[in-house]
């Protein structure tokens, strides 16, 4: 706590929230409770039913029960903090503890952001070449995968909140957010933010954009190989298993790309509506999204609800 007084002369923040009006706190906390609530359940029976049918032991499903998983704490790091807040007159959260949500908010993002990446390139691996699927997305290769897009997650993350920390707030400590994030905190900061600037600039571009030329890539890929095949059954039947995980990457990243490829004098309110989108709302839809359109998993979860009730 030394150094987290040292550089910076304020102890809180005020988090705005989506709303200021209090007419307006209880229904959203009912409504965003619900979502909460519906997130938990789905992603946590979609990990069960992964776990408990061994006809979905396969690279696909692992990736979907790791996002699962990672959804279930990327929720869990912004939501409940909103329903306090929302049940709240003082809607103030520590400096550290600012920092640390943020951390985990990023960590997780970026992890999400991986997998999808990862996710894009076993269904390359699947169609363009399926003769050597096994031995290319081996359980080994699919763990190494996971690790590695774990680690990467935790630098990028580190990376910014170690130099977000040598800012200085001395001004007012107001964020207009629902939850902590780098550019309503940069426009808080009094002393110069041309490092931080620089970083988003360059090395939070890659981070964010990269991963998404990868499964444009990919889709590329996989879209030739499938013109390719003669008949209009097996066209139908290689999209049919991108279908899920290609709505899940235009929801993601079209909402975090309108959120952070534009310049921080242009974050307006409407910035805080987009970050519903792939803070919350992707983490309830995907699991509604990869049932409804994937035969294997609903029967693995009508298998799972028949084991419950017997």
């Amino acid at each position: 706590m030394e150094r987290l007084n040292q550089t910076s002369s304020v102890s809180e923040f005020i988090l705005l929230g989506l709303s200021t009006w209090p007419e307006d706190q209880k229904p959203l906390f009912i409504l965003f409770l619900i979502i909460y609530l519906v997130t938990i359940t789905g992603n946590v029976l979609t990990i069960l039913a992964i776990c408990s049918d061994p006809q979905l032991h396969t690279p696909m499903y692992f990736f979907l029960s790791v996002l699962s998983f990672t959804d279930i704490w990327y929720t869990t790091s912004i939501v409940p903090k909103m329903l306090v807040d929302f049940l709240s007159e003082k809607k103030t959260i520590s400096y550290a503890g600012c920092l640390t949500q943020m951390y985990f908010i990023y960590v997780l993002v970026n992890i999400d952001s991986c997998l999808l990446v990862v996710m894009a390139f076993d269904r390359y691996v699947a169609i363009c070449d399926p003769f050597h699927y096994v031995t290319i997305m081996s359980h080994c290769r699919c763990v190494l995968l996971v690790a590695i897009s774990c680690s990467l997650s935790h630098l990028h993350s580190l990376l910014h909140i170690l130099l977000l920390n040598q800012l200085t707030f001395c001004n007012s400590n107001v964020v207009h957010h629902f939850l902590c994030d780098i550019n309503p905190l940069l426009k808080l900061s009094c002393s110069s933010i041309f490092v931080n600037d620089l970083i988003i600039k360059t090395e939070g571009l890659v981070v964010l954009v990269a991963p998404f030329l990868c499964i444009v890539f990919s889709y590329v890929r996989i879209s030739i190989s499938v013109l390719q095949i003669p008949s209009a059954t097996g066209k139908r039947k290689a999209f049919s298993t991108c279908g899920s995980h290609l709505t899940v990457v235009i929801l993601f990243y079209g909402s975090i790309f309108y959120v952070y490829l534009q310049p921080l004098s242009r974050y307006t309110v409407q910035d805080r509506v987009a970050t519903i989108v792939y803070t919350v709302l992707s983490s309830m839809l995907n699991p509604f999204i990869y049932s409804l359109r994937n035969k294997d998993l609903k029967r693995g979860l009508g298998k799972l609800m028949a084991r419950r009730k017997s």
